[in-house]
């Protein structure tokens, strides 16, 4: 098969002009193109070419194959036009119109999306308001606002149905409008009273809206009042009181679940996560080993007992248990936990680089973010130059994604390359005004880095107004204000900072601020208390101690 590949790649370097220009219009070619940009990790380009392909052609099972492999990628605009040729080609199908109207609505083009699923509904056998509840959950990952704003029009003509009064109530929450779930919850309770689950999720947003007491109180009611309780409900109670720091009441009522269901699978994990969470790593791991046996949750268990591997500091163990986490949430920051174990606590980098890189060839859905994992893994080797060439594929295969702007400048910024870190921190900031973490990673670099302080200053208060409660913001704002000689109000900031988040680099301001105000004794006893709270030394403690009390370091 290396061999057919090789002669492969050879034979498309080597083709003659009239062939080239005669690969315009050959549906195969574009393939073979996509086919090998695939095995050299060009990803975007492998998309292009399968979309060439798709256009070319009438093969419907061509234009399929182009759809999925940029959706799979994440390239949603070749994606969409793939999928507008597959339903060009196909116009009865389902699927081909299902991912046109998904695509569109990550292209924000919520018209034409609404059109989209509006007619998968009428091609259905289903009740229309429960296929508008279905969507509620085929799109779960798709950007919640506009999901909100989608299942909010799909819903409209059913007016007196409950489940799609459910299913908004759903996406409202989910949206971070917990009147309107409160509001639809509410609805759909009165025109089906026997229906529990929107009364389920009316206590849960009761949660999410501040109001926790009355939540469980009210879940608690719906248990009380049934004499023989619906074990749904006993598990919405758990969770809720799991959410308020109540973990032994949370654990009683799953007890009640798996004595009355032992089977129950989403209980057994409930209450291995109560374990882990409370630190009783030997029952938890007892109860996650239980859930592999079921064959669900498969991942979360994989997940969290390489968790606890890990925190009895069992390397080997926890990196297979790692690898084993192939999907759901915990998917890639399992493989980039597995890979920075395996560098620095096992010293296999060249392992560590190719378990992210076999990961991303074996799942081609986390094929991108094991790119930008390479790229994170490199620059904490201090291999800063092949970590840029990594970022800067990201920028190619992400060029709207603001994390790899981000890390990007941060990188350039460890290089020592000032201004062009600077420059990296304003284009994220200008593509993105109102993203916070970009306003203060603009605003502290220019803090501390250079002497532009009332430009920092300015950028970091935007920042501080969208996230008020953001420790590392707020540290950045009494670092600038300290750099503008208002000390006083720097301490104060960087205190209150300091109290949501013990850093050292919070700690090590602290420290200059006290000792320019001349309370020298006092940042000596601070710096000495923040050391101790270190499990390694810290190079920015360190930095602090050696050029503040040099009489006090150690030779």
């Amino acid at each position: 098969m290396f061999r057919l590949l090789t002669v492969a790649i050879a034979t498309v370097t080597l083709l003659p002009q009239a062939y080239a220009d005669d690969e315009k219009a050959n549906p195969g070619a574009h393939i073979l193109q996509a086919e090998i940009a695939l095995s050299r990790g060009e990803y975007r380009r492998a998309a292009v070419e399968y979309r060439k392909a798709a256009e070319l052609g009438t093969s419907v099972e061509n234009a399929a194959r182009a759809t999925q492999i940029a959706d799979k990628y994440g390239f949603n605009d070749e994606a969409l036009k793939s999928a507008q040729r597959w339903l060009e080609l196909d116009e009865e199908s389902v699927e081909a119109l299902w991912f046109v109207g998904k695509l569109q609505l990550r292209a924000g083009d919520l018209r034409k999306s609404e059109r989209s699923f509006r007619a998968i509904i009428e091609k259905g056998d289903r009740e229309p308001a429960q296929s508008v509840l279905g969507l509620t959950q085929a799109l779960a990952d798709e950007d919640e606002n506009d999901t909100y704003k989608l299942i909010t029009a799909l819903a409209k003509p059913y007016k007196d149905s409950a489940a799609a009064h459910y299913a908004v109530a759903i996406s409202a929450l989910n949206a971070g409008e917990e009147g309107v779930a409160l509001e639809r919850a509410q609805k759909a309770s009165e025109l089906e009273p026997e229906w529990l689950k929107p009364k389920l999720l009316y206590g849960r947003a009761l949660l999410i809206s501040g109001k926790k007491d009355e939540a469980i109180d009210y879940i608690a009611r719906i248990i009380g009042d049934d004499p023989d309780p619906d074990p749904e409900a006993r598990m919405e109670l758990a969770i809720l009181m799991l959410s308020v720091g109540r973990d032994d009441d949370a654990l009683s009522q799953v007890n009640q679940v798996l004595l009355e269901q032992p089977s129950r699978s989403d209980a057994l994990r409930l209450m291995a996560i109560i374990n882990f969470q409370n630190g009783n790593f030997d029952a938890a791991w007892d109860d996650f080993d239980d859930l592999l046996a079921t064959g669900r949750f498969d991942n979360d268990a994989f997940y969290y007992l390489a968790r606890i591997a890990d925190i009895r500091q069992e390397h080997e163990q926890a990196v297979e248990l790692y690898s084993e986490v192939t999907a759901g949430s915990h998917a890639v920051s399992a493989q980039r936990r597995a890979s920075a174990l395996l560098a620095f606590q096992l010293e296999d980098v060249d392992e560590a680089l190719r378990l992210l890189e076999e990961f991303g060839k074996t799942h081609p859905g986390f094929a991108i973010d094991m790119v930008q994992s390479k790229a994170w893994l490199l620059a904490s080797l201090e291999r800063y130059d092949e970590s840029l060439a990594y970022y800067d594929e990201m920028l190619e295969f992400r060029p709207d994604a603001e994390s790899v702007y981000l890390g990007r400048a941060e990188l350039l910024l460890r290089m020592g390359r000032l201004d062009e870190a600077i420059d990296g921190y304003a284009q994220a900031v200008k593509r993105w005004p109102d993203n916070a973490t970009a306003l203060n990673a603009y605003g502290y670099t220019l803090a501390d880095r250079t002497d532009r302080y009332r430009e920092a200053e300015k950028l970091i208060r935007k920042a501080i107004r969208i996230e008020p409660d953001n420790p590392a913001i707020i540290d950045s704002l009494g670092w600038v204000l300290h750099k503008r000689g208002k000390h006083q109000e720097a301490l104060t900031e960087l205190q209150r900072a300091y109290e949501a988040f013990d850093d050292a680099e919070v700690a090590a301001h602290i420290v200059d601020v006290l000792h320019v105000l001349g309370r020298s004794d006092e940042a000596l006893d601070f710096l000495v208390a923040a050391e101790a709270k270190e499990t390694k030394e810290s190079p920015l403690l360190q930095d602090v101690r050696e050029r503040l009390f040099p009489e006090d370091t150690d030779d």
